[in-house]
Parts: C-alpha cells; structure tokens; sequence
C-alpha cells in the first residue's frame, strides 16, 4: 500500500529497494517508503523485524550496498554532510552525558553543528521552554527522571531545527503521565513546524488518527499508508489488528 500526492519539495525522507544483511542473514528486503513534512510515521515491528538496522543505516552507523535513502533530496552516500544536516535522533539508550548540566549538554550538541554561542542560547531557550525544561537548564541530568532526560534529548535533536526526527522507542520505561506528554509533545510539533517524524514503538495507544502507518515484519514492509486507509484496505479496526495480521500474533516490540 504506497502513498500518492508527494512532491519532491515535501519528501523528508526517500528510501528506496534497501536491502542489508548481517553475514548470511538478511536483516532488510528491498524496502521502500517516504516520509512527508507535516508527517508523524509510525514504524511497528517485532523483534528482529529489521527497525534497528533501519535506523541505523539512515543515521549512516551502517552503510547500505544496496538501496537508495534520501534526507530532503540528499543521497545519503555522496552527499551525507548536507543529508544528516536536516535529521535530528534520539536513541533508545539515552545520549546524554550525566555530569554535564542540561545546558552543557544542549551546548556541546549545537557546537557540533557549527552553532555560535548566542544563537545555540536561543535556540536552547527556545525548545526547552518549549518542553517546560528550562527552570531545569542547570540541573544535572543524572538528577533528572527518565521523562525529563528524554525531554532534554528531544529538544538536543531539534536545536539545529532538523526537517526529519528519528526517534527510537522513545518513551521506554517511562511512565504514562510522561509518556503521554511526550506523544502530544511531538505530534503538536508535526503540526505546529511542518516537521516529518519517523517513531518506531511497540506501543500501539501512541498511534494518532492521522498518523501514517509502517508494519515492518522479518526485513520487509507488509503495511505502508495512512492509518485510515491501512485500517480499509486490511478491513481492521485498530493499528494493533493490523499489526497481529501480518506478523502472526508476534509481540511488537
């Protein structure tokens, strides 16, 4: 089930007959989608579905053979300083260094990406406040709970005002208050910035009505499209009815 009515202007992310295999194990077959701006996607797999080789062949941890990913029209091979310019990530295993304050951290972040001291101050003002973080800025963040440190990395991965999120099972482990600020959080910004996100979670309540859906299941895409049109097109009545059809009962994880 592929999706119509992209522009090349629009596409945050292109992915297009990528492949990748640890030895003889093929951990992704040929798999293809797109990511818009404006666009909160959904990823949905088992364990060993191929979601980590994923990310990390977009996040270039790994390089692909075989395939084509694009970052706002950028192949990620020939031209990965302009391409990973416009991704912002956060890890399933926080980043963070504990002894640094939030400031330091959000800092050291923005200095990479070649930031001047005020502007990196502002923009660190900016999404901090944004997350209701920025009384906490001086804070270390090993004195924070795992909801506020995941809010930290979310405003790192923002600083540099990215067009992609990746974000890697973001809200494990935490609990459903700080969870749930986080799901609004970020589907506010989806609207709020034009910004494409691409969430990979086991957690089906996180799955908003017009998100767009991907079940990926042993290295190749069984569901891809509006959740909407995913729901008639498979005649379920929920993303976890889908999930259970193509991967056979098998948990998401």
């Amino acid at each position: 089930m592929g999706r119509g009515g992209q522009t090349m202007t629009d596409i945050a992310l292109h992915i297009e007959n990528l492949s990748f295999a640890y030895g003889a194990k093929k951990a992704l077959d040929q798999v293809g989608f797109t990511v818009r701006s404006g666009e909160c996607t959904i990823l949905l797999g088992p364990n060993g579905a191929g979601k980590s080789t994923l990310f990390s062949l977009i996040t270039r941890l790994y390089d692909a053979r075989d395939g084509r990913i694009e970052l706002c029209g950028f192949d990620i091979k020939r031209q990965s300083l302009k391409a990973l310019a416009n991704l912002g990530v956060v890890f399933q295993q926080t980043t963070l260094d504990p002894d640094l304050s939030v400031t330091q951290n959000l800092r050291y972040h923005a200095a990479l990406h070649g930031m001047g001291r005020k502007a990196a101050d502002n923009r660190i003002r900016e999404e901090l406040e944004r997350l209701d973080m920025f009384e906490r800025r001086g804070e270390k963040v090993r004195q924070l709970n795992g909801g506020h440190k995941r809010r930290v990395e979310i405003a790192r991965a923002l600083l540099h005002k990215p067009k992609l999120l990746l974000l890697d099972e973001p809200t494990v482990g935490l609990d459903m208050p700080s969870r749930q600020a986080i799901v609004d959080h970020v589907h506010a910004l989806v609207k709020q910035q034009d910004l494409a996100v691409l969430w990979a979670t086991h957690l089906i309540d996180e799955i908003a009505d017009d998100d767009s859906l991907i079940v990926l299941h042993k290295g190749q895409i069984k569901a891809d499209g509006k959740l909407a049109d995913v729901l008639q097109t498979t005649e379920c009545s929920n993303a976890g009815q889908v999930f259970q059809k193509f991967t056979q009962g098998g948990g998401p994880s």
